[in-house]
């Protein structure tokens, strides 16, 4: 499975109504349905996965989830537990979304939601990433912390199941310092292969490394080639259902 490219497009709080969501849904579907070598998952909002599920047909594309919680039942009021998602046969959840952070989501939250997700069966797409990066590289040490708070207590045998998304936040949104390159992307995804490599030796091999972070239908195939990643988590340009094919079509003709 590691051998296809997987792309997931994160909807957000995006599109405000369900017909939106079915139609762009549908459009991506269709192109995405015929590529061989790419694996699509779409994590729209919580509120549409029940209706766009009726659309899934095969397995070259699938619906994820933004978010749960780490308890599978509660007074949790407005929460999603792993056991609800893994009822709807959802079978992917992103957890530690920098968007979900600066909400005042802690390492150790994300660690709880991991551990929870994983019992429930679910793959975790978890998000790691720094705000800013200063010269003496303390950034790669906040990332490092990050995964290894993450993981802790997740075993040899989930790892096929954890899925690592890089997302540079100074690159993303109005505010970006200023784009970011396969060469910062290829720095990071070294890093999280060497601390993968010394929480589990050989068998890191098994964690999909993607990169996330402004990715367009003009650069998708550099970060693709250069930066050693298995794929990419894409934003706002998920929503366009023709850039966000501009990128599949760029995942499928890699060699």
């Amino acid at each position: 499975m590691k051998s296809k490219k997987l792309i997931i497009g994160n909807w957000k709080m995006y599109p405000a109504s369900i017909e939106e969501a079915r139609d762009k849904f549908t459009k991506i579907k269709k192109g995405a349905s015929v590529l061989r070598n790419v694996q699509t998952i779409i994590c729209p909002p919580f509120i549409y996965i029940g209706d766009l599920k009726k659309f899934i047909t095969g397995r070259r594309v699938g619906l994820g989830v933004q978010n749960t919680w780490y308890e599978n039942e509660g007074a949790y009021t407005g929460e999603v537990s792993p056991a609800q998602i893994s009822s709807l046969g959802i079978s992917s959840v992103i957890i530690g979304h920098s968007e979900r952070r600066a909400l005042g989501e802690t390492d150790e939250m994300v660690n709880k939601k991991v551990s929870a997700a994983l019992k429930a069966g679910l793959a975790v797409i978890l998000c790691v990433g720094e705000s800013e990066r200063d010269r003496d590289g303390h950034y790669l040490k906040h990332i490092d912390n990050q995964i290894r708070i993450a993981l802790r207590a997740v075993s040899r045998k989930d790892l096929p199941k954890i899925i690592i998304a890089y997302e540079p936040i100074w690159a993303i949104g109005k505010n970006a310092l200023r784009a970011a390159s396969a060469e910062d992307a290829l720095e990071v995804s070294i890093l999280i292969k060497k601390t993968l490599t010394s929480l589990y030796k050989k068998n890191a091999d098994n964690v999909r490394i993607l990169y996330g972070g402004s990715v367009n239908g003009k650069n998708a195939q550099e970060f693709l080639c250069n930066s050693q990643i298995d794929g990419l988590l894409v934003g706002r340009a998920s929503l366009n259902p023709i850039v966000f094919s501009e990128i599949l079509k760029s995942a499928e003709n890699i060699k």
